[in-house]
């Protein structure tokens, strides 16, 4: 495998990998590649939508990765709208399973101005509440002028996430 050989050859050099980029626990050698990773002494970051809860909770008993990132990409009535999936009900079992495991962990969503609102994000961080979710929540605005699939107008940026914030949950702008 060519990421084996070239972790192999950063061994010493680099203290960490990230898996990101589409959905890494769909990866049918995710296992054995961070069973690797973790032997050649690397820290191991994931990026995730949590559509894999499973496979999260394995990784996490086998104690293969040291920190995750969790996209919360929308509440479930919109979920599907943006994401073309119905994935919410397996996003919410990983924000459990996160929220209950030792692995440190962030929670980020990426905004459009035209998929998510202000309100939408104010429910958003209600409905952290509710599943007991306290930290930073980071907010990062969508970057204009990038291919996209689908049609999006630019998105105007929103200003002062941080009034969003509510007891225990700090709501970040990143970018």
């Amino acid at each position: 495998m060519e990421a084996l050989t070239f972790l192999r050859s950063r061994k010493g050099l680099l203290q960490g990998i990230v898996l990101s980029g589409g959905e890494c626990t769909l990866h049918p050698t995710v296992f054995p590649l961070l069973e690797t990773a973790k032997e050649y002494g690397f820290d191991v970051k994931i990026d995730t939508n949590g559509s894999r809860p499973k496979v999260l909770e394995r990784l996490i008993a086998r104690r293969l990765v040291d920190y995750i990132a969790l996209d919360f990409k929308a509440l479930e009535h919109r979920y599907q709208a943006i994401t073309e999936s119905t994935l919410f009900p397996e996003f919410a079992e990983s924000l459990s399973l996160l929220n209950c495991s030792s692995v440190p962990f962030e929670l980020r969503t990426t905004v459009h101005s035209e998929l998510i609102t202000r309100d939408d994000l104010r429910a958003m961080v209600g409905f952290l509440q509710q599943h007991a979710y306290s930290g930073p929540y980071y907010i990062q605005h969508y970057v204009n002028g990038v291919p996209v699939l689908g049609k999006l107008c630019r998105s105007i940026k929103y200003a002062h996430f941080s009034e969003l914030s509510v007891d225990g949950i700090a709501v970040v702008e990143r970018g």
